[in-house]
């Protein structure tokens, strides 16, 4: 019997709730476990039944989304919790903020029920949630915000290789099309990745690419180059 991916809902409309419910409920590996109206509520329901994915909507009274992710993010009892944003994008200024708490990556309200279900089965198995193309979107249009980057020394204890990796996963890439645009077997392209997380203390491939534009070491545009230059010490 396939384990159930177990979802909790967060979402002060009752409305919206009901339509996500209505859509996984025919599932037969995803289930909603429990309901949440705000924030606050969102946290103790994550501490109480530990769902593996919270649908997080970032608008709410009492507390907000952003502040519940931080909540759970920070909390150790709820390291396994995967915490998917659903927003609009040309409206909700908090997602960048968002993904830097936590959040493993984000969802529009309209999106299709299918890419919904793919979203957080993806999720769910701790790969990435956010499709390439909107990943590029919403990482450049707030890595301007960047203002004095600070290339941690934990960025040059990457290898050339590493580097080189980091910045296709900057792209968009899959892990796929990293191993295809180096000669890799997906396999060993996977394993360079997760080294990354490891050495970087990324919580997932969400947080890594933030750490790569906030760092300075990815910049849009530029992580579709080719054979792109190892890091450099910055000067004081």
């Amino acid at each position: 019997m396939t384990p159930q991916i177990r979802v909790l809902l967060a979402d002060d409309q009752q409305l919206v709730r009901a339509g996500f419910r209505s859509i996984i409920d025919d599932e037969d590996d995803i289930e909603v476990v429990g309901e949440a109206s705000d924030g606050a509520q969102a946290y103790e329901l994550a501490r109480e039944l530990r769902p593996d994915v919270v649908l997080m909507d970032i608008r709410m009274p009492n507390e907000d989304g952003l502040a519940a992710t931080e909540r759970i993010v920070a909390d150790e009892l709820l390291s396994d919790v995967k915490v998917v944003i659903l927003t609009t994008f040309d409206v909700d200024d908090y997602v960048y903020g968002a993904l830097r708490a936590g959040a493993s990556g984000f969802l529009v309200k309209d999106t299709d029920p299918m890419e919904l279900l793919h979203g957080i089965r993806v999720c769910a198995r701790g790969d990435a949630l956010i499709a390439p193309a909107i990943t590029r979107r919403l990482i450049s249009e707030f890595a301007g915000r960047v203002t004095q980057p600070d290339l941690s020394p934990r960025l040059h204890a990457l290898t050339s290789r590493e580097q080189e990796v980091m910045r296709l996963v900057g792209a968009g890439l899959t892990n796929d099309e990293i191993a295809e645009r180096l000669v890799l077997s997906p396999s060993t392209a996977k394993t360079h990745v997760s080294r990354i997380m490891t050495k970087l203390g990324a919580r997932d491939r969400t947080q890594l690419v933030i750490l790569g534009y906030e760092s300075g070491m990815i910049t849009p545009g530029q992580a579709s180059l080719t054979a792109p230059a190892p890091l450099r010490p910055r000067r004081t």
